[in-house]
């Protein structure tokens, strides 16, 4: 089975950490991140830049709109995801129970699927 897990950051608490601690981090999380793609868990692995770098789009009027940022002020935003492959959810949750960014961020893991296979 195939998992998601996003990554979620707090807006605030995030812009606090040092740069420091935001590299070494890093480092740690392409160590882990390596380790599980070896193994054959670990799929994808992306980090996302910042909300203010993000466009939403929309059909109004049977016309598509840009939005420049977020589609919404939210406490939280969405720093990366991974897509991991496992037996279940428990393996799923223990694979990315592993994970550094734990440290900073909380994870939500969710079930994935192909559209073209059906659940």
């Amino acid at each position: 089975m195939k998992f998601l897990g996003q990554i979620w950051f707090d807006t605030e608490k995030s812009k606090r950490v040092p740069r420091e601690e935001w590299d070494a981090l890093t480092q740690e999380c392409i160590v882990s991140d390596d380790h599980w793609r070896a193994s054959g868990h670990m799929l994808s692995a992306l980090a996302l830049y910042e909300p203010e770098q993000a466009v939403t789009l929309r059909i109004r009027n049977g016309t598509v709109a840009a939005t420049d940022g977020p589609f919404a002020e939210i406490k939280e935003h969405l720093g990366g995801f991974v897509v991991i492959e496992a037996g279940d959810m428990a393996e799923a949750q223990s694979i990315i129970s592993t994970f550094p960014i734990l440290k900073y961020a909380s994870v939500e893991i969710r079930p994935a699927y192909s559209i073209r296979d059906g659940r």
